[in-house]
């Protein structure tokens, strides 16, 4: 089998190709990927699947594109496999401990099912995924507004094919999501579907797939999601348009209560910066000349030039 440390190292240098949204030579690695043997463990602690998912995405590279599908197809496939295995085990197991109750006494009946019981989660075939094995099993509820705002979650979280290459369980996540703000708010009033609808606005946006795929991940838990402002949800693109804009509408403030004109005649004592506002006042006599008061736009720096 192929080692972990190869396989990390390539899905560093695709994700470093998408953040500066450049994939060439995306090919070659792609290329190197499809050659090794992979196994379902590589897959889930490397997240190799999520770093091919995304090259696929940026390129614009039709054999690209081509091959991140094939990897991705054929990595689904063991994934498939490992789910039908684990179901396979716990039929068989099932069976087992139903035959045994069956033959013995009822001491013995007890005592078999025990044995099953703890060698079954003893030796599981690798879960799906390593952040959701500590989840309690999905909350049920027979409310019928619950139910449909569940459904809408899971199509939220499947807004792509993240789900896929993370191997999560989309309809556990979304019940322990609808958990966590049912709790907060005690019923569905108009509270709790708008706190419903911002998360599935949010998870379904596919300019921010990074917060999709933390919640698919674990990265950010179902109490986190449930809970997060809409600043904290938003992505690092739109984060920076927001600081910008904030910049921009203190400066505005600065500079309509001083009214004064922008300049780079002068430079600031405390940062050195030349991005300054001025205003001349007439302080003293008229035969005498003005006062001259400066403000940095850059640390708000005030002083008098006389």
């Amino acid at each position: 089998m192929v080692k972990d440390q190869e396989v990390e190292r390539i899905a560093k240098k695709l994700d470093k190709m998408v953040r500066k949204k450049n994939t060439d030579g995306a090919i070659e690695m792609l290329k190197e990927l499809r050659s090794m043997k992979m196994s379902l463990e590589t897959l889930q602690s490397t997240r190799i699947g999520m770093s091919v998912n995304a090259v696929r995405k940026q390129s614009t590279d039709e054999e690209v594109q081509t091959v991140a599908k094939t990897l991705i197809k054929s990595w689904k496939k063991l994934l498939d496999g490992s789910e039908s295995k684990q179901e396979e085990k716990k039929e068989d197991s099932i069976l087992a401990s139903m035959c045994n109750s069956s033959r013995g006494s009822p001491e013995s009946s007890q005592q078999s099912v025990k044995q099953e019981a703890q060698k079954t989660p003893s030796s599981p075939t690798t879960p799906t995924t390593a952040k959701f094995t500590s989840f309690p099993p999905a909350p049920i509820t027979t409310d019928s507004v619950r139910t449909k705002c569940r459904e809408l979650l899971v199509s939220a979280l499947q807004t792509d094919d993240d789900y896929v290459t993370a191997g999560a369980d989309c309809e556990n996540v979304a019940a322990q999501i609808e958990d966590c703000i049912f709790r907060e708010f005690r019923s569905t009033d108009a509270k709790y579907k708008s706190r419903l609808r911002s998360r599935i606005s949010n998870l379904k946006d596919k300019k921010n797939p990074d917060l999709r795929r933390n919640v698919l991940c674990g990265n950010i838990t179902p109490d986190r999601i449930a809970t997060m402002t809409a600043e904290e949800m938003a992505s690092a693109e739109l984060k920076e348009m927001r600081q910008a804009l904030t910049k921009e509408s203190i400066r505005e403030h600065q500079l309509s209560k001083v009214g004064g004109t922008e300049t780079d005649m002068f430079i600031c004592g405390k940062c050195k910066g030349k991005n300054c506002t001025y205003t001349q006042v007439q302080t003293r006599s008229a035969d005498e000349p003005m006062t001259t008061f400066v403000l940095c736009n850059g640390c708000g720096n005030r002083w008098k030039f006389c």
